[in-house]
């Protein structure tokens, strides 16, 4: 019998990825209702696929690109960054990265050492979580105000720091909620930041899917965060660009340079094809983006209207961002806990939702649903629900 080689304890203390496990379980079912994974089901726009295609053609996607990334794709994001966020960026101030998820990891590595603490509003996206764990930092969930729509807490997250505290991350629009942080509450969290000098480290993936008259705000438009404050955005929401693993960061001239030295051996750069469709993507009509907003609010209405016809098994808080729903279980019925909910609704109603308790502490009685799925998928999934527990 061959035993195992050691392994780390930071790695061992993780638990398996439950959105992925969701997947797996998925997959040994027939003909399931798909809403455990916040993937856009829309296909990339085709004027970001020809980018790419014409970069191949021209023999420009062999090599590495430099670690920050194409000088051009830089000075577009530049561009976007100055229109859309607010924030005076320079391609010095830049890096492009394997989609945001690998940003904010390098991030993490460059911001904390082990044992030092990071602040989280809870419930946040898992893998933000897992991200302080591999670094070898603790992460300390913040409970989130639910009745406000998991509005942050600033009073908690005032009484969290410690001095271990090294760094708050936080997506907004939020995983798995859809809260869209006020401008307010997010300048209050920056003045606590720069009071015990933390740096914020922000994720903002679903900066443009943002409803009801609400407003992304980027931390990064503050001109006294302009050193404390590292935001990861993503290609992969905004134009439906999931499998090209394409993302970008901005920090400060001197913050970058370190981030980097982690970014050079989780990547050593992006997809050097990938980051030419990116640039076609900036470069190119934006319709797109204002399409799939309009669809994935269409889809809310769907689900919100669907959800409110189940009263007395969920109860939700309005997502005004994203597109995830997060709702509360009333439902008896197999809810002993949220994983236990979401595992028998698969097997017995066939519809694929993803636990809470994925989500930290604050997530467990709840279930995350994703409507970035077509409309017809979002009906046969809660017509199966309501045939089930009827």
């Amino acid at each position: 019998m061959t035993r195992i080689g050691r392994l780390s304890n930071r790695v061992s203390q993780i638990s398996a990825s439950a959105i992925h496990e969701m997947t797996r379980l998925s997959k040994e079912i027939d003909d399931v209702a798909f809403l455990s994974w916040a993937k856009p089901t829309s296909d990339t726009p085709e004027h970001i696929k020809e980018g790419a295609i014409r970069a191949i053609r021209d023999g420009r996607v062999g090599g590495y690109s430099e670690p920050l990334g194409l000088p051009a794709l830089r000075e577009e994001i530049a561009k976007k960054l100055k229109r859309d966020n607010n924030v005076d960026a320079n391609p010095a101030q830049l890096m492009v990265t394997v989609g945001a998820i690998e940003g904010l990891a390098a991030a993490v590595m460059a911001v904390i050492d082990p044992g030092d603490e990071v602040l989280l509003p809870s419930p946040t996206y898992s893998t933000h979580i897992r991200q302080v764990i591999i670094a070898s930092g603790k992460p300390v969930l913040v409970p989130s105000i639910e009745s406000e729509g998991f509005a942050l807490d600033l009073d908690a997250f005032r009484k969290a720091v410690t001095p271990k505290t090294r760094a708050i991350i936080y997506a907004s629009p939020a995983n798995p909620t859809g809260t869209v942080f006020s401008e307010e509450h997010l300048r209050s969290l920056c003045e606590l930041a720069l009071e015990h000098n933390l740096m914020v480290i922000t994720d903002e993936a679903y900066e443009y899917f943002v409803f009801d008259g609400r407003r992304h705000f980027s931390v990064a438009s503050i001109p006294e965060m302009r050193k404390n404050a590292i935001s990861c955005y993503t290609f992969t929401k905004t134009y439906a660009m999931t499998g090209w693993r394409v993302g970008y960061m901005h920090a400060d001239e001197e913050v970058i340079p370190q981030v980097r030295k982690a970014h050079i051996p989780l990547a050593i750069c992006a997809p050097v094809v990938s980051q030419y469709a990116a640039l076609a993507a900036l470069q190119g009509p934006q319709d797109c983006v204002d399409e799939f907003r309009a669809k994935y609010l269409a889809a809310r209405e769907i689900m919100c209207g669907r959800l409110d016809s189940l009263a007395s098994l969920f109860e939700y808080q309005k997502p005004r961002g994203s597109y995830l729903m997060f709702p509360r279980i009333l439902a008896q019925e197999g809810a002993e806990d949220s994983a236990s909910f979401c595992k028998k609704l698969l097997k017995e109603a066939r519809v694929s939702t993803t636990p809470g308790i994925a989500f930290g502490p604050e997530g467990e009685g709840h279930l995350r649903m994703s409507f970035c799925v077509p409309g017809e998928m979002i009906e046969k999934a809660f017509d199966r629900i309501e045939h089930y527990f009827e």
